[in-house]
């Protein structure tokens, strides 16, 4: 099974632009997940695809690999399938740029999931994390996801999912990490559709997938994630590294 590692990066980010050539303990935000992604080893490529020629050129300098697209796509997956279209591979994942602390040990689960699957009847698989303070459970930056009894995500959203009617937050509520494994078909349909309803309701690219029938495999991770959204988790991203690494 050929697997690619992509990174989609955009530079002019929404609600934090520029962030991915943000310093990070000395090395940028892009270059610190690109090498994260390399260390695992466990890819037969990595790149990054970027509209922008600094986030390419940050890669090409340190010897990484990175590929120039087009400015108007709408979605990170749009971008990677754009990227590997004509490469040969089973399986694509996506790591997002602004995910640094991207490890080895949850990227292994997600490939397992295809290993397993001998009948390919799953399309995707991603990651998610329990989250328990209030602040980060309403905030609309987290995704939050639900699944069936077999781990198989139902709905994305920004809002509180699942909604606790007679006792508030009894159940758990899981962020969504956005580091996804496409077989290749898959995500190359994707490319090929039209956004749906709910997908450009909540401006969650994933749920493109389930209104097309598609079935995504959630693993749940013990490693939180720090997506760099704003400036505020940007902070958050440093301390952490320095606790990590004991860098200054």
């Amino acid at each position: 099974m050929k697997k690619i590692a992509v990174i989609p990066a955009r530079y002019e980010a929404s609600r934090f632009p520029g962030k991915l050539m943000k310093d990070l303990c000395g090395k940028s935000v892009i270059l610190r997940t690109y090498e994260a992604a390399l260390d695992t080893g466990l890819f037969d490529q990595v790149l990054v695809a970027t509209d922008s020629a600094v986030i390419y050129n940050e890669i090409i300098s340190h010897g990484g690999k990175a590929v120039r697209s087009r400015k108007d796509h709408q979605t990170g997956s749009d971008r990677i399938a754009e990227a590997v279209e004509a490469f040969e591979a089973d399986l694509i994942i996506n790591i997002q740029g602004d995910e640094p602390f991207t490890n080895q040990t949850d990227l292994k689960k997600l490939i397992q999931v295809f290993e397993n699957d001998p009948n390919e009847e799953i399309s995707l698989a991603s990651l998610m994390h329990e989250i328990k303070e209030l602040e980060d459970i309403q905030n609309t930056n987290n995704v939050k996801v639900i699944t069936d009894l077999s781990g198989h995500a139902l709905y994305f959203s920004r809002s509180v999912i699942p909604f606790s009617r007679d006792e508030p937050l009894k159940q758990p509520v899981f962020k969504h990490i956005g580091i996804y494994a496409f077989r290749k078909e898959a995500l190359l349909d994707f490319y090929h559709q039209s956004p749906t309803p709910l997908e450009l309701s909540e401006k969650i690219e994933c749920i493109r997938y389930l209104e097309h029938g598609k079935k995504i495999k959630m693993i749940t991770t013990n490693h939180p994630s720090i997506g760099i959204d704003t400036p505020q988790d940007l902070e958050k991203a440093i301390v952490r590294w320095k606790q990590l690494y004991k860098e200054m």
